[in-house]
């Protein structure tokens, strides 16, 4: 492990009205920060009405056969509830959330000049139980182990913008990282418990965190709180996301959102760096090809 310095106690925090280089700076350094007010009380509000009736109908613990891969029941959680699709299942989530200037302003920034072109790699309510185990801690790039040898060399392939429906607390299971170490040069080191700090958030905050940095989430010891957050993901679009939203997406649901957010939902075609263009249909804009249909034009 190569630490050039003390590992913080806490992740620094700033308001999501600062200026989009100070965001950057602060994630740049430490790898992670939390975001305060990234999202309003209203739209957090909406999408936990939005989202509701769906959780309920969901069990804890893992949905893969797991057979030999026993590991993912704990690294999942066993009291811990998950639900994707959320472009499909919240209105407030596709129309408000996938339209975001903020957000965008910092994909903008992270993926373009590096990459060319990025789009959402999962949107997934996670939701940690009374009594659970702390998550085993992780880097995300793990998931693309090639890219993953490179360390600290590695593109920004990967951000997350966990974002907080309930208050995140460091006894209700608030997502711990350990700031900084994303600049290790052993990516294969994914770091100790103790060194891991919570990323203690409001209800609207978002924990803003490069997938190369080593998080998980935390360990719940109240009796009756469960936590509520979405794990918002965007990548590189030359790589696969974690969710096939074309084929999980009915099509009238599609067609009711902007050409943007349509976009990220891997409903258009993607362009990366020097690539000439993925994710089409002879060398021309998928949409097009399949004559889908969309709410309003494209924002730049």
């Amino acid at each position: 492990m190569t630490i050039t310095s003390p590992t913080p106690t806490s992740f620094r925090r700033i308001s999501a009205k600062a200026p989009v280089e100070e965001i950057l700076k602060m994630f740049r350094e430490d790898g992670g920060l939390v975001v305060e007010g990234f999202f309003t009380q209203e739209q957090i509000a909406k999408m936990n009405r939005e989202i509701d009736p769906h959780l309920a109908k969901i069990t804890c613990g893992t949905h893969r056969k797991v057979d030999e891969e026993a590991w993912i029941t704990e690294f999942h959680g066993e009291n811990t509830r998950r639900l994707s699709n959320l472009p499909t299942l919240s209105k407030t989530f596709r129309d408000e959330v996938l339209n975001y200037d903020l957000l965008h302003q910092i994909c903008e920034a992270v993926f373009r000049k590096e990459s060319g072109d990025y789009w959402m790699c999962t949107a997934q309510v996670i939701e940690i139980g009374p009594h659970s185990k702390a998550q085993q801690l992780h880097r995300d790039t793990a998931e693309f182990p090639g890219l993953t040898k490179l360390g600290p060399r590695m593109d920004e392939i990967q951000i997350s913008f966990f974002t907080a429906l309930t208050d995140f607390t460091a006894e209700n299971g608030a997502t711990r990282g350990i700031p900084k170490s994303h600049l290790w040069e052993d990516y294969e080191d994914w770091g100790c418990d103790e060194d891991a700090v919570p990323a203690v958030m409001k209800a609207g905050d978002v924990f803003f965190f490069t997938g190369r940095l080593c998080h998980g989430g935390g360990e719940n010891r109240t009796e009756d709180f469960w936590r509520r957050g979405i794990s918002l993901c965007f990548q590189a679009s030359y790589l696969t996301p974690e969710e096939c939203y074309p084929l999980i997406m009915p099509r009238e649901i599609v067609e009711s959102m902007t050409p943007l957010a349509q976009k990220m939902c891997a409903w258009r075609s993607q362009y990366p760096t020097l690539g000439g263009g993925l994710w089409q249909h002879n060398y021309t804009e998928v949409a097009d090809a399949i004559e889908l249909k969309a709410n309003q034009p494209l924002k730049q």
